[in-house]
């Protein structure tokens, strides 16, 4: 058994070889290890398709899932299917910003060169959901003491609230209202955002919300006299 190549036992379809696992826990130093071009067992799993090998060599062996290769490619840079990917992205937690030598992600080679474009297409939608979700969370405003607040105003808008005295702690400690976290979050994911007509229709959604404070469940009488 001391005389397997690891690398040839993983480059087998439609699973890899059955004495790769056996001989990687007599000898788990050959699970990270790299030929003369960089090339590991966590590339050959990705670019042959075993998911499951890429499952064991990350979870069960410890080897680093953005280990490159004399490219500076991690194995993303050579999956094949979306199986594979979405693995390597959603479960491993591959680094999707990770470069080559030659100044691209995965995604832009794969763009690049018009290969795998399923691939190329998952890694998109999910790079672009990813963003969306960034921007979401940036301008849904921090929480503190378990409260969402409202985002920040756009420069040169400012609201004035009057606080009533008898406010009491249950109603400041109330949960945000999910409708207004789903249509804050809808808008900060519209491409147009940051143009006039996004900030217009962030200040309405904001005054909306601030109109609100305070004011739920309470009997609000005008003044008579």
């Amino acid at each position: 058994m001391s005389d397997l190549n690891p690398f040839l036992l993983a480059a087998v379809t439609p699973d890899p070889d059955p004495r790769l696992l056996p001989l990687l826990r007599r000898k788990p130093e050959l699970a990270s290890a790299q030929d003369a071009h960089g090339y590991s067992l966590l590339h050959a799993a990705a670019s042959y398709n075993h998911i499951q090998l890429l499952r064991s060599l990350v979870g069960e062996f410890k080897v680093d899932v953005n280990l490159k290769d004399e490219d500076g490619e991690t194995c993303l840079f050579v999956a094949e299917s979306v199986e594979v990917t979405k693995c390597l992205v959603e479960d491993l937690r591959v680094d999707l910003n990770v470069r080559n030598d030659e100044g691209m992600t995965a995604l832009e080679k794969f763009v690049h060169d018009q290969e795998f474009p399923e691939v190329a297409e998952y890694l998109q939608a999910h790079d672009t959901g990813h963003r969306a979700t960034e921007v979401a969370s940036t301008h849904a405003g921090p929480v503190s003491n378990g409260m969402q607040h409202p985002p920040p105003l756009p420069p040169n808008m400012t609201i004035n609230v009057d606080t009533a005295a008898d406010a009491t702690d249950a109603s400041l400690a109330q949960e945000p209202d999910p409708e207004f976290r789903r249509r804050i979050e809808e808008l900060a994911a519209k491409e147009n955002f940051h143009t006039e007509e996004g900030q217009r229709e962030l200040r309405e959604l904001v005054t909306d919300a601030v109109r609100g404070v305070g004011n739920e469940g309470r009997d609000v009488r005008r003044r008579l006299d």
